[in-house]
């Protein structure tokens, strides 16, 4: 029985006191080896495409002071949250994105690592970055104190965005799911079709998010050099 609407998304299988639930996270390493031994197909060839393009893209946004291969970690982020999105929306498997854990896990330490960067090696920049180019004289204590805050709950908007934005579909179709059985014929087939809409709804969404939390990732990075 569900003590309230979000218990739906709480590990519920564990066998020695373990979750097993978040074992979802890894299944795409049992994928990967397999794709090295067969001969390229569509979905691999655009695939390979998609991180090209996002190569050039975070290579962009990085700047010339970029270090040479760091678009390839954020690719992986990229990577890993657009999967365990994905796999979220398959039945009976755990949406790992969905929990402030995962999301937060990954966003805290980008944060904390861009930050001791930055401040080790470009301190006069990072002080400068507190106050905006044009800022009033008078303005400028309010803009240092808005602009700290800013970058303090960063990693807090990250992953919130990233949480929020999965659970809150997965709620909405948990909810419509749940009123299936007690509708007629015509309501239950209305239902599957508004499910179905909302499914594709998510996907875009799957890949969206995933999308935002790495251009925001690059965003941060390239502020510190």
């Amino acid at each position: 029985m569900m003590t309230n609407l979000f218990s739906v998304f709480d590990p519920s299988s564990s066998i020695f006191n373990l979750s097993l639930n978040w074992l979802s996270t890894f299944l795409g390493l049992l994928m990967i080896p397999p794709l090295f031994w067969l001969i390229p197909s569509r979905p691999l060839l655009i695939w390979n495409s998609t991180l090209n393009i996002l190569h050039k893209e975070f290579k962009i946004l990085l700047g010339p002071m970029g270090a040479p291969g760091s678009t390839f970690m954020f690719i992986s982020i990229f990577s890993m949250i657009v999967f365990n999105n994905f796999m979220g929306l398959f039945p009976y498997i755990f949406t790992s994105t969905a929990h402030m854990t995962l999301s937060l896990a990954l966003a805290l330490p980008l944060w904390l690592s861009f930050m001791i960067y930055g401040w080790i090696n470009h301190t006069q920049h990072m002080f400068a970055h507190l106050v905006p180019q044009g800022t009033p004289g008078i303005l400028m204590p309010f803009m240092v104190c808005i602009e700290s805050i800013s970058n303090l709950i960063r990693p807090g908007t990250l992953a919130v965005r990233l949480t929020a934005n999965m659970i809150a579909g997965h709620l909405l179709m948990t909810l419509m799911g749940n009123t299936g059985p007690s509708l007629s014929l015509i309501l239950a087939t209305l239902l599957i079709f508004m499910q179905i809409a909302l499914l594709t709804l998510e996907s875009a969404v799957a890949i969206i998010q995933s999308y935002v939390f790495a251009v925001l990732s690059t965003l941060y990075s390239s502020e510190v050099n």
